[in-house]
């Protein structure tokens, strides 16, 4: 079944070339938002990803109808790839049920997951240069030597509860056995 999904970004706009173009491409329901597609909320669009099932077809006027960005359009096409729903947009011509639009939709992959491998490497370059300068990564610890020496002494005493120490420190109980240990 082929599913359409029309947006446009505001209420004044119309969705009549939009659905016109769906219906012809045989679309059997359609969707609607009239909001921006910066907005994470929309309505439209989760009522279509819900309602599709394996076999179906998620199809859009235009690509930029479907994600917020780059990032955001590729995870919501390997969402449904994932699920056995194949994506086309008119407009550019995609069709993930054939072999080319496979491609497309590999490329895009492809494209993803190099810019995560980016990502994961410049962060650790990142972290790397600032370890060279001394500086160390992660939460400052919420407690000095002088305290985690007194939350020991505290916790030896068997008298003193569990309870009484976290309060008094203003921790929870992982980082007490943390800090004991």
């Amino acid at each position: 079944m082929l599913i359409g999904y029309a947006r446009v970004s505001t209420q004044d706009q119309n969705l009549d070339l939009q659905n016109d173009a769906l219906l012809k491409a045989g679309c059997e329901k359609i969707f609607e938002d009239k909001v921006s597609g910066a907005r994470i909320e929309r309505k439209g669009l989760t009522e279509a990803l819900e309602y599709v099932r394996s076999g179906d077809v998620l199809v859009v006027w235009k690509l930029d109808r479907l994600g917020r960005g780059l990032r955001d359009l590729i995870d919501k096409m390997q969402d449904l790839e994932k699920r056995g729903v194949g994506f086309k947009s008119l407009t550019e011509n995609i069709d993930t049920t054939t072999a080319g639009g496979k491609l497309i939709f590999h490329i895009f992959g492809s494209l993803a997951e190099f810019e995560r491998n980016l990502i994961r490497e410049r962060a650790m370059a990142g972290l790397s240069a600032a370890r060279a300068r001394g500086i160390r990564g992660g939460r400052k610890n919420k407690l000095n030597a002088e305290q985690v020496e007194l939350l020991k002494k505290m916790y030896a005493d068997k008298t003193i509860p569990i309870k009484q120490i976290m309060e008094t420190f203003g921790v929870g109980k992982s980082s007490l056995y943390k800090w004991v240990k």
